[in-house]
């Protein structure tokens, strides 16, 4: 079975460019999970972005955007908003059976 090319093959913490690692390494970023959690339900502009992000430095969330724009899970709409992609959407619906856990973990 051939290997299959990996997107981004500068992976933090790991010489395999194994797309597990690239992916949680991309997600364990500061604010990268913040920013697709805020846009699963719909687009935000940047500063609608920043103020649900508890007011991220905006370098700093620009910089996740680019990254997240470049990994497919974010594009910039028409209107100026950032929203999720189909992939980023099926991504935060894998996050979803993890929040229902944290709602019901939270109330114990």
């Amino acid at each position: 079975m051939a290997k299959q090319a990996v997107a981004s093959a500068n992976v933090r913490g790991s010489r395999t460019g194994r797309p597990i690692m690239a992916l949680l390494d991309l997600l364990g970023r500061r604010w990268s999970l913040r920013i697709l959690w805020e846009l699963r339900e719909a687009p935000l502009t940047s500063r609608a972005l920043r103020a649900a992000c508890d007011e991220a430095s905006p370098t700093v969330l620009q910089a996740r955007l680019t990254e997240l724009r470049e990994a497919g899970f974010v594009e910039l709409g028409d209107g100026g908003g950032y929203g999720l992609t189909a992939l980023g959407r099926e991504l935060c619906e894998t996050f979803m059976p993890l929040h229902r856990f944290a709602e019901r973990w939270k109330k114990s």
